[in-house]
């Protein structure tokens, strides 16, 4: 049976709908927004073949460019979806982004998996060009959040400072496994016990957290942290201690590529640190067993981690390293309730980032209430960006520090 002309009027209209929305869409739209990770610019270059959307986006952020390729991509009348796959500290990353037409722009609602979500308008045109950079570079936006205190408290770490030496004793590394009831499974993390160690001595440990794209191997990858302590203990520099790298992301799936969906499972570790991790260190080596004797740093997501459960447990962590931490981080006020507490508690409490770290606003926030409370801390900002020369440094310069 022949579809009636009606029918047809109909379907051409609809496809003639679609091709103007298509028309409409396709070329380059641009805008600049708050993330949860700082503010960010994107460019969208649309390719649209009837109902289907490709092309690519070019997104600017922490003093960086990257760009994607568009994946999934719909169209459907006025509105418009795709994905932007990207690739975050190793770790596979899908951004869902779902557009409406409105009026001269394209009303956007960007959603990273379970870690947060932004809602802006996207303007027809490429973005701007860059401008020069400022000495101190500062991520867009950033300007007005980088003030005279601003500045590095400590030198860079010496060159070779994490190079394997031939002339010096070495401590050893492994990867050890334990059971989390936490998690309700058996889970790794590498131990670094110092050159000569004995059960018989009790050592102080310090626990270090990776990002979210990271595992329990992310701080070795990132830092060489066997050689780092090597290289400090044979100058006599730092006391012989032992060092754990944990996987902070608490579930049954703890792969890096688990992805960002896995975020929640990084408060979960709290539990798993406390109820599982120390008292399987504790356990089975030398250790100290009083706040004095436990430090605890992170980087990015860590470092968030690091402020959350140290800051919240003066009576395990004596000493507190927080590096670029992550928007994971409790608001200040509620990181610090009791100011006179942390000040009598607290031997260190360290916080870092880099100028051109998108998460800038994360750490400065977290210093200004510190200086607010007047508690005692060293707040360093360096010209770095969310990288592992950043952390790398920050561990070398928090390492000296401990222990003492």
């Amino acid at each position: 049976m022949k579809p009636s002309r009606p029918f047809l009027v109909a379907a051409i209209a609809g496809l003639l709908a679609t091709l103007a929305d298509a028309a409409e869409i396709a070329g380059p739209w641009h805008a600049e927004f708050e993330s949860p990770r700082g503010r960010q610019q994107i460019q969208f270059e649309f390719k649209a073949d009837g109902d289907k959307l490709g092309g690519k986006t070019i997104s600017r952020f922490g003093g960086g460019s990257r760009e994607s390729e568009i994946q999934d991509g719909k169209i459907e009348g006025d509105t418009l979806s795709f994905v932007q796959v990207m690739n975050f500290q190793g770790n596979e990353m899908r951004v869902a982004y779902t557009g409406k037409i409105d009026g001269d722009g394209i009303a956007f609602t960007r959603k990273v998996g379970d870690f947060g979500s932004s809602d802006f308008k996207a303007a027809r045109g490429p973005l701007p060009a860059e401008p020069a950079e400022p000495a101190i570079r500062p991520r867009p936006g950033q300007a007005a959040e980088i003030g005279p205190d601003d500045k590095p408290a400590y030198q860079p770490p010496p060159a070779g400072f994490n190079a394997k030496r031939d002339d010096i004793s070495r401590g050893k590394l492994e990867t050890i496994e334990y059971d989390s009831k936490t998690v309700g499974t058996t889970r790794k993390m590498q131990v670094y016990t110092p050159p000569g160690y004995t059960k018989e001595k009790k050592y102080p440990v310090l626990y270090i957290l990776h990002g979210i794209g990271g595992d329990e191997t992310e701080w070795q990858r990132f830092a060489k942290v066997d050689a780092l302590l090597d290289n400090l203990i044979a100058d006599k520099k730092v006391e012989p201690m032992i060092v754990v790298m944990p996987n902070g992301r608490a579930q049954k799936d703890d792969r890096a590529s688990a992805g960002m969906g896995a975020a929640p499972a990084f408060a979960v570790f709290e539990r798993d640190l406390l109820d599982d991790v120390i008292p399987a260190i504790e356990s089975r080596y030398g250790t100290r067993t009083d706040p004095g004797g436990r430090a605890l740093a992170g980087l990015s997501m860590g470092g968030g981690q690091t402020l959350n459960f140290g800051l919240g447990h003066l009576d395990r962590f004596a000493w507190v390293g927080a590096f670029s931490s992550a928007p994971n981080t409790k608001p200040p006020a509620e990181l610090v309730p009791d100011p006179a507490a942390a000040k009598e508690k607290l031997k260190l409490l360290m916080i870092t980032c880099g100028s051109k770290d998108g998460l800038f606003r994360i750490s400065k926030g977290v210093r200004n209430h510190l200086k607010e409370k007047d508690v005692p801390h060293v707040w360093h900002v360096d010209d770095h960006g969310h990288d592992p020369a950043h952390w790398a440094s920050a561990l070398y310069n928090f390492t000296l520090k401990i222990f003492r």
